[in-house]
């Protein structure tokens, strides 16, 4: 990977493509949820890219099958992409424990296995504590835990050993903010509830870790990146003074699946330039 200042904007880096290769995932299948955009699309295309046929799966159904095409048209173009792998979208609710098993299915019909699973789909609410409403506790819980705890069961099924779930958690769980009550919370658990998985799941041979990343420069940080007042205050608490980009979360991510961490599991990678320190 090589990066370079953004000249008109000193918050970012032009970041590209992770250059860490790990052959022995060719050929493996991995399911990723909210995919259709964001980090998750950087995850299912750098995965095919290194030959991993991906379900890439998200509630918005359109977005993710032209996502999907998007990809497998990019890779036949791709003179890197050396036997890259395929992308087949669906939809999912993450909320539902029945349609993990569908992807899961899908899956196995699509390309005989399933190796990996990461639970990447979330939400992102703002509401000062004394705001938050039961629906918005229940809608992030559902989707920022729940969903990781389905599909981690969905995924648990059918695994073999070497195995690998990852899941997304965030700085946030580790440093709060205000306006993020419930936001912070259902990370907070997803944190713990890895540590859980990572414990049972053992007995399995399935590896369980999850991602902490901090400002990425992703939709869902729009909101900071659209005030200045608000980002500068953000790169002043990132110890390396910029955002990171997705695809410094895929090398993480890369390196959880790959058989270099076949003895490293139940723990959190914070992605985040070192703002958990500061």
């Amino acid at each position: 990977m090589t990066e370079s200042s953004d000249q008109t904007n000193p918050g970012r880096t032009v970041v590209t493509q992770m250059s860490a290769v790990y052959p022995e995932l060719a050929g493996k299948v991995a399911v990723v949820t909210g995919a259709a955009q964001g980090m998750g699309a950087t995850f299912a295309e750098g995965l095919a890219t290194r030959g991993v046929h991906v379900v890439g799966a998200d509630i918005n159904e359109e977005q993710m099958l032209a996502t999907a095409a998007r990809i497998n048209t990019d890779l036949e173009s791709n003179a890197l992409a050396d036997k890259p792998g395929r992308v087949v979208g669906a939809r999912v609710d993450v909320t539902k424990p029945d349609e993990h098993e569908l992807l899961a299915q899908l899956a196995l019909k699509e390309f005989g296995r399933v190796d990996f699973w990461i639970n990447n789909a979330g939400i992102f609410p703002f509401a000062l504590a004394e705001e938050i409403t039961p629906e918005q506790i229940g809608a992030t819980l559902s989707v920022n835990v729940e969903g990781v705890l389905y599909g981690a069961q969905a995924a648990a099924r059918h695994l073999g050993p070497g195995g690998a779930i990852v899941n997304m958690s965030s700085v946030s769980a580790l440093r709060v903010r205000k306006g993020r009550g419930a936001y912070c919370t259902s990370k907070a658990a997803v944190a713990h509830l890895t540590e859980s998985l990572a414990v049972e799941f053992g007995d399995k041979g399935i590896r369980v870790n999850s991602i902490a990343p901090g400002y990425i420069d992703t939709a869902m940080t729009k909101w900071v990146q659209e005030d200045p007042i608000a980002l500068a205050s953000a790169l002043d608490a990132v110890p390396l003074h910029r955002l990171g980009s997705p695809e410094e979360v895929f090398g993480p991510l890369l390196f959880l699946l790959s058989d270099s961490a076949r003895y490293v599991t139940g723990h959190s990678i914070a992605v985040d330039g070192g703002s958990r320190h500061v």
